[in-house]
């Protein structure tokens, strides 16, 4: 068994998939089936090319980056701060979306019997993890493994579970006012090219990275199938009644007890992926951006809930505005590094892409157009 290749498989796997992924049944319920099947291909194959398009960035250039280096290295200064910001905008973006979906766990384990509701649950489950992010805890690789444990644990419970409960329908083929809620959520939920860099660094021989593209193919139809498949056996349960968390509107057939299950799994997950984005966006802001540890770690921290507290709390908002922002600058960037790597790369890559001329072109009108009509006809109508 090739073991880098399996090690390196499961990390991205891991890393793509998080906290949208209980977003997904969501907008798969309110659009149809048609649409979700459309934007699965679509988006899955979209995200695919831009995952080997920075893959293959990655092996084109003698030094380690990450998004915002190679934007520097190859796109100047106008590439880093366009990079620069939708770094920080995305991380931001997703420490909310935590924040909101972590406190509606919470209630759904203890709103019941203490009271309290998921607004106050949501500033406690900040607050905590926040103190976490304040000292610099340790163990975040171990949370991080966690994270991914529970992740995959809460899927195939509800697998188990849901598949005696499905009926047909409970599905809907197509509503069209709600045809664009999808893409931002969907794109969100599958974009993981933030970890293409890393997997390329584990690779240590060139035999290693030579497979490196059909690592990300593997790993991106593995993620596609997982998530479709979650949504169908979700809404296949809630039909109509589906929740924007995906767990709550699953109570009614069942039962509290399994909800309660999945809920605590899911919040240890998104409890994992908080600690590791907040550490990120802290240590970002002392190492490059050269602020003192004060200021870094209060930005990473007060950011988001300040965010929550002036009313940005709809959790399939967030996680859609978040993926389209993403999609359309990161997106664009990713295309144009792969152009100018191309022409200018400081040394022969282990895989080289052979594609037709004018597909990177595709892939941004996809991102591009796509992105702003789902914020026109979706999130800003």
């Amino acid at each position: 068994m090739n073991y880098p290749f399996v090690l390196a498989l499961s990390t991205l796997v891991g890393t793509i998939i998080g906290a949208g992924i209980f977003g997904v049944p969501y907008v798969v319920a309110k659009s149809g089936i048609i649409p979700a099947i459309f934007y699965f291909l679509l988006l899955g194959g979209a995200v695919m090319l831009l995952h080997l398009f920075f893959g293959e960035v990655a092996l084109r250039t003698k030094e380690k980056h990450r998004l915002i280096g190679y934007c520097e290295t190859y796109l100047g200064k106008p590439g880093k701060i366009a990079a620069v910001f939708s770094t920080l905008f995305g991380i931001v973006g997703a420490l909310l979306a935590y924040t909101i979906v972590g406190g509606s766990f919470l209630h759904i384990l203890f709103g019941e019997f203490s009271g309290i509701s998921a607004t106050w649950f949501s500033i406690l489950f900040w607050g905590l993890l926040s103190l976490f992010i304040l000292r610099g805890i340790q163990f975040i690789a171990k949370a991080e493994f966690l994270m991914n444990i529970a992740l995959f644990a809460i899927v195939f419970l509800i697998f188990f579970f849901a598949a005696p409960h499905i009926r047909v329908e409970n599905f809907s083929l197509v509503h069209l006012e709600h045809f664009f809620l999808p893409y931002g959520v969907i794109l969100f939920a599958l974009a993981g090219w933030a970890a293409i860099p890393e997997i390329a660094d584990f690779f240590k021989r060139g035999h290693e990275k030579k497979s490196l593209d059909n690592l990300i193919v593997l790993a991106s139809i593995i993620t596609v199938a997982l998530y479709f498949f979650f949504a169908l056996f979700v809404v296949g349960v809630s039909g109509e009644n589906t929740s924007p968390n995906a767990l709550q509107g699953l109570e009614g057939s069942l039962g509290g007890g399994i909800v309660q299950l999945g809920a605590l799994f899911g919040l240890v997950a998104i409890a994992a992926s908080f600690l590791v984005l907040g550490n990120y966006l802290k240590n970002s802001l002392r190492y490059d951006f050269h602020l003192p540890y004060a200021p870094s770690a209060a930005i990473a921290i007060i950011t988001p809930m300040l965010l929550f507290l002036l009313g940005f709390r709809e959790f399939i908002s967030v996680l859609g505005i978040v993926g389209v922002a993403m999609g359309i600058v990161e997106g664009t960037l990713i295309v144009l590094l792969y152009k100018k790597a191309r022409a200018f790369g400081e040394r022969t890559p282990e895989y080289s892409l052979r594609l037709p001329k004018l597909l990177p072109y595709l892939v941004l009108v996809v991102v591009m157009g796509g992105g702003l009509a789902a914020l026109l006809f979706s999130y800003f109508r």
